[in-house]
């Protein structure tokens, strides 16, 4: 027997074993979770991860338990037709985001069934920051869009409720990372060396004393 047999079927023992998958806490999720402005274009979104991603609504809180919003998923020629009535990347005009060949194919409209008001914007917040952590646990990506032509897409899509927020979705194409910055300091994003930077105040900065 070779001085190495055993250890060569212990090898063969791990490598034969499941790889355990990295565990989706909320601290990696939310790590995860940034406002993506580019998309890689060759990876079509599918209505079933749509469709996943809306899901999680019926999982979330409602204030009053109204639950008065309600989506619509967008892709494919609808897809490109919102395009042209959205903006990203208000703090840097200059390059104007997202470059080509990064646009999202896929978005999911947020709209409410009555008159927007403090309660239907708790509801809107909750909803839209979990659909986007579950997009983050299937390998997606998104962005909370409120900078849109409202009317347009409202004819577009054929809606019979107003727009309040639209969520671009799509495989991540892009780079961010988050700076630790302090009270005071500015918080606007900008990008350097290909990365995109977002100043976040430090937690001490956070908590009143």
């Amino acid at each position: 027997m070779a001085d190495n047999y055993l250890e060569k079927k212990m090898e063969d023992y791990h490598a034969a074993q499941p790889q355990k998958r990295r565990v989706a806490t909320l601290r990696r999720l939310l790590q995860h979770n940034r406002s993506y402005r580019g998309y890689d274009a060759s990876f079509k979104v599918r209505e079933d991860q749509l469709l996943r991603i809306v899901e999680v609504a019926t999982l979330c809180p409602s204030a009053r338990n109204q639950q008065v919003l309600r989506f619509r998923p967008v892709l494919g020629d609808e897809a490109a037709k919102v395009l042209c009535h959205i903006r990203l990347g208000g703090a840097l005009p200059e390059l104007h985001l997202p470059f080509e060949g990064t646009e999202p194919n896929a978005f999911i409209v947020i709209c409410s069934t009555v008159e927007e008001s403090k309660y239907v914007d708790i509801d809107l917040g909750i909803v839209a920051q979990s659909m986007l952590l579950q997009a983050v646990e299937i390998g997606l990506g998104g962005i909370c869009i409120g900078a849109f032509d409202h009317e347009p897409i409202k004819q577009i899509l054929g809606l019979k409720y107003e727009p309040l927020l639209v969520l671009a979705v799509g495989r991540p194409a892009e780079h961010i990372k988050l700076k630790e910055c302090g009270e005071g300091d500015t918080l606007t994003y900008y990008r350097e060396g290909g990365v995109h930077y977002v100043p976040k105040i430090k937690v001490d900065d956070l908590i009143l004393k």
